[in-house]
């Protein structure tokens, strides 16, 4: 069994180190997808032995696309986010899994989400079911997949393996990405028959799911409190901000989605992190994108926002 593997990265040099090394650790064949990046991050992963393939930032689902046709020779792909790595206990499991003559569409792991603020490093919370393996022939990543690649459903193993990830370092930066991708989150669905959520009561549940269910009050003290209250935010932000996007808000954005203009859509994106679309275009021509569809959605299947 062959295994690719693969992170997509912009500027990502002080967290994409141990991620490369991950990756190159149980892959036999790792590409980096490079959406624009001017910090190094490509000298880096081109040292530690990576295939580098340019893409223009589009999303999540259109660059997670463009690494599994690079990686088509491939029979399962393994990837992780810039900011994800493995210790050496998940290294052995994993290869201990790739003896294994898997048969499965999708394979799963545990992550933990590690915070370090005010000058403490905590454990945040623990989530299961992080899809980070996909058989070759199951990798339905779409353009329109803007934020929540959601794969197809199919058969799902959760793997006896942990996954570390650096989830914030700043409350008020992971305010700001939370507030970008519930915007996005809002323009993809504004055509599919989702139901607007009372947000305010999204904030509550969600609020104490993360400080008592998940145990973030009881680790992290006063500053796990402030982050949960923004991860919680996300689910309220989302349902407001569906609601003003039906009643006409940002048309621009609406449109450039709708039109496939996807790298116009982050340039014009409030607070956009991402690099400027200057990389060369697909050789392809791009077709309009289709709003989501109501479907199962794996859970979180790829880089999964934060909840």
């Amino acid at each position: 069994m062959r295994l690719g593997g693969f992170v997509i990265h912009g500027n990502n040099r002080p967290t994409l180190g141990r991620c490369l090394d991950s990756l190159a650790a149980v892959a036999d064949e790792c590409v980096a997808v490079d959406c624009g990046s001017s910090d190094g991050s490509a000298e880096l992963a081109r040292g530690s032995g990576f295939r580098r393939v340019m893409r223009r930032w589009e999303g999540y689902g259109a660059a997670r696309a463009t690494a599994a046709e690079a990686l088509a020779g491939c029979d399962y792909l393994f990837f992780l986010d810039s900011d994800e790595w493995l210790e050496r206990e998940a290294i052995a499991a994993l290869r201990t899994w790739k003896e294994s003559r898997p048969t499965a569409a999708y394979y799963a792991l545990r992550r933990r989400d590690w915070a370090q603020l005010d000058g403490r490093r905590f454990l945040y919370r623990t989530e299961h079911h992080h899809v980070r393996l996909v058989r070759q022939g199951s990798a339905g990543w779409q353009r329109n997949m803007i934020v929540h690649e959601a794969l197809p459903p199919g058969p799902t193993v959760l793997l006896p393996v942990t996954l570390e990830h650096s989830f914030a370092d700043s409350v008020e930066a992971t305010r700001a990405k939370i507030e970008r991708y519930s915007l996005l989150w809002a323009i993809r669905n504004h055509r599919a028959a989702c139901a607007v959520k009372p947000p305010a009561l999204q904030h509550v549940a969600h609020f104490l799911r993360e400080t008592l269910l998940k145990g973030a009050a009881f680790r992290g003290g006063v500053p796990a409190l402030q982050l949960a209250r923004a991860v919680a935010n996300h689910h309220a932000r989302r349902y407001a901000l569906l609601r003003a996007v039906r009643g006409g808000a940002y048309p621009e954005l609406v449109r450039a989605f709708e039109e496939g203009r996807l790298a116009d859509l982050f340039r014009l994106l409030p607070g956009q992190p991402w690099p400027a679309p200057s990389l060369p275009s697909p050789s392809r021509p791009l077709a309009p994108v289709r709003s989501a569809a109501p479907s199962r959605r794996l859970a979180s299947a790829g880089a999964r926002q934060p909840e």
